[in-house]
């Protein structure tokens, strides 16, 4: 019997496959205070973020619709990354999330 792809029919797998990466939902979170440059992103996440690994995630997320590259035609280059309308959705599961994580390390903590 084959395995039912459950991609846009399930909200939970949906979810989970368009937020894959590891980074991806930080970025999502560093973009929704607005449009922030590729520099500016990089200097912002930890440190063993790669130029690659974050070019790569961002063209990931650009392809899934949740942000946008914006190209300005100056020199020297500008790029800027933004929130794309459906990401901007995202910013209420983002305060949920951050909401849910501190209540966590609360609990982390309460355990030493």
């Amino acid at each position: 019997m084959a395995k039912k792809e459950l991609f846009g029919l399930c909200p939970y797998v949906t979810s989970q496959k368009v937020l894959t990466g590891k980074w991806s939902i930080y970025i999502l979170y560093l973009l929704s205070d607005g449009a922030i440059r590729f520099n500016e992103l990089q200097r912002k996440m930890p440190e063993e973020m790669t130029h690659t690994t974050l070019s790569r995630q961002l063209k990931k997320l650009e392809k899934e619709g949740l942000i946008i590259r914006t190209e300005y035609a100056q020199i020297p280059p500008k790029v800027e990354y933004s929130l794309s309308d459906i990401g901007v959705k995202f910013k209420k599961v983002l305060n949920a999330l951050g909401e849910w994580g501190d209540e966590y390390i609360e609990y982390i903590n309460s355990q030493k």
